[in-house]
């Protein structure tokens, strides 16, 4: 099987390019599955139902999400309706969704395990304890693989929680920081593994932010307000052959695509 996965999508751009070519993608790398982080989808963060359907609509199977999932309240009925969209299943307090998912593709299971990490960022209880109980969840619901994304910011949380998860899992993928780490591998017990995705955003910006207003509130200009980069776009992410019967990866592969696509 092959499962195509892709970093945050950010904004209306980010939308729009990955509307544009993610069929092309798909056929491309021959995905059985895809899945999309959308939490920072919409215009101004988060993720609406607009920007959801929008994704799902394009031919994302399931989104995940990060620390931004519940930014917006307008998503919480969402949320908990749709069994294709979650979120960070270690957040506390959440008002709404859930971090687990099961996809049917018939021939298999697939388990959906979305996780957010505690150093640097707030509001996640602990992703090692989390992994085991959600790995558990996958195997009593007779799943053959599972595949995890773990939306977190620094490197080293999430090479630690990657090589814990190794042999517990096919996939482990991280999201968050909007630029794709060189570091695909399989790992030595058989888990494909990425520390960063990437993101489906401007090009020539700062984490999809417009680069000339990120520099400025670097430099002091608290008042400055983000807007998303224009074009050109790029879209990030990788693809990951995984066995359906020993639920272990056979190879991974990351990607960065250009695409010069203007918005209407």
């Amino acid at each position: 099987m092959n499962i195509l996965c892709i970093g945050d999508v950010v904004a209306a751009g980010g939308c729009e390019v990955l509307k544009a070519q993610l069929p092309k993608l798909k056929r491309e790398f021959c995905a059985d599955l895809c899945i999309v982080n959308a939490e920072n989808s919409a215009v101004g963060n988060g993720i609406l139902p607009s920007s959801a359907d929008a994704l799902l609509n394009a031919g994302a199977d399931l989104l995940t999400g990060g620390n931004h999932s519940l930014k917006r309240s307008e998503i919480y009925d969402y949320i908990d309706r749709s069994r294709l969209v979650i979120r960070p299943f270690n957040i506390t307090n959440a008002p709404a969704g859930r971090g687990y998912a099961i996809i049917d593709m018939g021939r298999c299971k697939v388990a959906v395990i979305n996780l957010m990490g505690r150093l640097y960022m707030e509001g996640a209880s602990d992703p090692f304890l989390a992994l085991d109980q959600l790995v558990n969840m996958a195997k009593e619901d007779g799943a053959a693989i599972t595949v995890v994304d773990f939306h977190a910011e620094a490197t080293s949380e999430k090479r630690a929680l990657g090589f814990y998860a190794d042999s517990k899992v096919s996939v482990f993928f991280g999201t968050h920081t909007h630029v794709q780490t060189a570091d695909i591998q399989v790992l030595p017990q058989g888990t494909g593994y990425i520390t960063d995705l990437g993101m489906c955003g401007g090009k020539h910006s700062v984490l999809g932010v417009e680069k000339e207003r990120s520099i400025a509130r670097f430099m002091g200009d608290t008042a400055v307000k983000f807007k998303e980069a224009p074009p050109p776009y790029q879209i990030c992410g990788a693809v990951f052959e995984v066995d359906e019967k020993s639920g272990k990866c056979l190879f991974a592969k990351s990607f960065v695509r250009d695409v010069d696509l203007q918005l209407k």
